[in-house]
């Protein structure tokens, strides 16, 4: 029997475990040109590069099983096959920007229309006087569109020889500020970016990121998994907010909490890195048995994509794709998993930044009945993700959010 959909439905899932592969594109999107992004496709671009470094495919079998190489060509990943399960798809970015607050906003059905203000040449003087006048700083160092660890290369040796803490920017809409662990001070690296975030609400300013980094010399500064988010607070509901208002739990694992202002966010878990958030959300499916539990993975793009670092990013991948069969192994059939992007990084692209790219979306539920991998087609939104989740926990079909639910699609066992 399959389970219909209405408005009476308590739930049709006990809990959806979603994944965020940060940074993990599908090919540029058709607007890709107004961001200098036409050509980039992070999957298939990698899995390009990565076979002529390594003279060896990219090793995805699992991904691609629930049907990963039929989103976009990808090396060693083939394309359709009756042996494929769950449901494939791409969505396309409505949200103006491709940054990590607009991406994982829409998902949850907040489309951000006006893009947040950027400042590619540095920050306004006087906003700069008034932020070290309010922390009794002795002033800043950089305050200029840079790579994080070139500009902790460039000014890391000044910064902890004058106690002046490195501000930074990118191409994004991002406050950073590198500090010295134990020079500068972790703690006081969080107080003044917890200032920063008064300033950069004024300014519509998407982030502030505390980014500590340790080490002795310029030959061994290295950043650290300490870094923290300070995100602008979202200025409407999302489907976070909504599972909340019902009573059901939303548990993030990694920046989540950080990325939403802890708007809708029951409770998180901070992670270091891909590995710990791997094995901490393996570990939490046995704790958490309902609600939404959110991951996201952040090396893709913190460590690998903004350091186009193709060999990296393809090792990260595959190690994802080795743990999948434990997650999915630890799923029932009241359980949904949910594998997407909030962005796409590039790492055969130029520059250090974001790609504006397609997302994909795979799908996958034991309860599934369909006997071929279901085709999704292309979404018109992130925000399908969110309603998607929406009408998984509570059996609403209506959020008055944007986006439209694909569980229809999928033909889901009752049980």
């Amino acid at each position: 029997m399959v389970r219909q959909v209405n408005q009476k439905d308590n739930q049709i899932f006990d809990r959806v475990i979603l994944v965020i592969l940060d940074g993990v594109g599908a090919g540029a999107l058709p607007d890709s040109a107004v961001y200098g992004d036409i050509g980039s496709n992070t999957l298939g671009n990698l899995s390009k590069v990565f076979k002529e470094k390594t003279n060896r495919q990219l090793n995805l079998p699992n991904l691609g099983a629930l049907g990963l190489g039929n989103i976009t060509p990808i090396e060693g990943t083939p394309g359709f096959s009756k042996k494929q399960k769950g449901a494939f798809g791409k969505a396309m970015e409505m949200s103006r920007g491709k940054d990590t607050t607009s991406g994982h906003w829409e998902m949850a059905g907040l489309i951000v229309a006006s893009p947040f203000a950027e400042y590619p040449k540095g920050f306004p003087e006087e906003v700069v006087k008034r932020w070290c006048s309010e922390n009794s700083l002795p002033g800043i160092l950089g305050n200029k569109a840079a790579s994080g660890t070139e500009i902790i290369t460039e000014l890391g040796e000044e910064h902890v020889r004058t106690g002046k803490p490195i501000l930074y920017t990118s191409a994004d809409s991002v406050w950073q500020v590198a500090a010295h662990e134990e020079a500068f001070g972790l703690e006081r690296l969080y107080m003044i970016c917890k200032s920063a975030r008064a300033i950069c609400d004024e300014m519509n300013i998407s982030r502030v990121i505390a980014r500590p980094f340790i080490g002795n010399s310029v030959r061994d500064f290295q950043r650290t998994y300490n870094r923290k988010d300070y995100a602008k607070k979202p200025f409407g509901h999302t489907i976070l907010d909504l599972l909340t208002e019902r009573k059901v739990p939303v548990i993030g694992i990694g920046k989540i909490a950080n990325i939403y202002a802890d708007q809708g966010v029951h409770s998180n878990i901070d992670t270091k890195g891909n590995t710990d958030g791997i094995k901490t959300l393996i570990h939490q499916m046995d704790e958490i048995k309902e609600g939404l539990v959110f991951c996201n993975l952040i090396d893709f793009d913190m460590l690998y994509g903004h350091r186009r670092d193709v060999f990296g990013f393809g090792k990260a991948l595959e190690e994802f794709d080795q743990a999948l069969p434990q997650i999915m192994k630890k799923m029932t059939k009241r359980d949904l998993l949910i594998l997407a992007a909030d962005h796409g990084n590039d790492p055969t692209f130029r520059g250090t930044d974001h790609t504006r790219e397609y997302i994909p979306i795979i799908a996958y539920s034991d309860s599934q009945t369909a006997q071929l991998p279901v085709d999704l087609g292309t979404r018109e939104t992130f925000a399908d993700i969110g309603a998607t989740i929406f009408q998984a926990l509570t059996g609403e079909t209506n959020s008055k959010l944007p986006g439209k639910s694909f569980l229809s699609e999928m033909k889901i066992e009752s049980s």
